[in-house]
């Protein structure tokens, strides 16, 4: 890669921690695409931190060896319980550091059933915050993995509070999927005037149907006003990692996806791009466009 921790550390501290946000319909691989990010950066000696704002506490898990770590509110409701507060709670409680040395960490959620997904990913994030757990580790780039499907205030806060200031989406080439990241982007489009958030780009995480994808997620890209980052293909090599509980770059650091990542990681550290999405506000006009690229192929 062009980029070494010793090239990049100035422009951190120059324009502060990136703050990288993946949002996308849920179980369109964000977690894939977000942990195979945190490993090839982590790979260029940048400290990298992954917090998971999902509340099945999933997003940390290849990472992780295929574990699940500790989530912040379930820490939370721990101290609250024995009469504490927030700041009881100690940051080796809640970041755990993976065996290649990027810091994880989950949000968690409510007890089911009780209370708003999203405001407790906020409290998770706020608390983080306050324990000042970026500058404790030095972190260069945060990568928040956020579930998408559900664009309430609550998932909103992390764009809201100014957690994620670069917002990648993710989709393949499947209706509802372009649907979803279309509806991020018009919750996007409200936020993003707010301060200096904005959509980075869009990444294709694909579904298989790659001579298709290459022509709609482009064009969908277009119509965002935002760029097209990377295309990351269906993969048995990808799957195989994420059995094996560990990131593709470590875990089959010689092969052709490995590279995929590494590039994808270079794009998005020289990617200084973020827009004011411009969404497809008629759904007649999104299946069209759908329909014309399927024509084109």
């Amino acid at each position: 890669m062009a980029f070494k921790r010793e090239a990049v550390r100035g422009e951190v501290v120059k324009n502060r921690m990136r703050q990288i946000a993946i949002y996308g319909k849920g179980g369109i691989g964000k977690s894939t695409i977000a942990s195979n990010l945190s490993a090839a950066l982590n790979g260029t000696g940048l400290f990298v931190m992954q917090v998971g704002c999902d509340p099945k506490r999933d997003s940390t898990r290849i990472l992780a060896g295929g574990q699940f770590i500790p989530a912040v509110l379930e820490e939370h409701r721990e101290q609250l319980r024995v009469g504490k507060d927030e700041y009881a709670i100690k940051l080796e409680n809640i970041v755990y550091k993976s065996p290649q040395g990027i810091y994880l960490v989950e949000a968690g959620g409510p007890e089911p059933g009780v209370g708003c997904a999203g405001r407790g990913v906020l409290t998770a994030l706020q608390i983080l915050k306050d324990l000042k757990a970026f500058d404790t580790y030095h972190i260069d780039v945060a990568i928040y993995d956020v579930l998408g499907d559900v664009v309430c205030g609550g998932f909103a806060m992390p764009i809201r509070e100014g957690f994620a200031k670069e917002i990648y989406l993710v989709c393949s080439g499947g209706f509802m999927s372009i649907y979803a990241a279309n509806n991020i982007a018009r919750a996007i489009q409200r936020l993003a005037r707010r301060g200096d958030t904005g959509l980075a780009g869009i990444i294709c995480n694909s579904n298989g149907d790659e001579a298709f994808e290459h022509a709609v997620i482009p064009e969908f890209a277009k119509r965002l006003g935002t760029g097209f980052v990377r295309f990351v293909p269906r993969s048995p090599v990808i799957q195989a990692c994420e059995l094996e509980g560990g990131a593709v770059v470590d875990h089959s650091p010689q092969s052709k996806e490995a590279g995929i990542f590494r590039e994808l990681a270079q794009a998005i550290m020289e990617n200084d791009s973020r827009v004011i999405p411009t969404p497809i506000t008629d759904l007649g006009e999104l299946e069209r466009m759908y329909r014309g690229c399927r024509g084109k192929v």
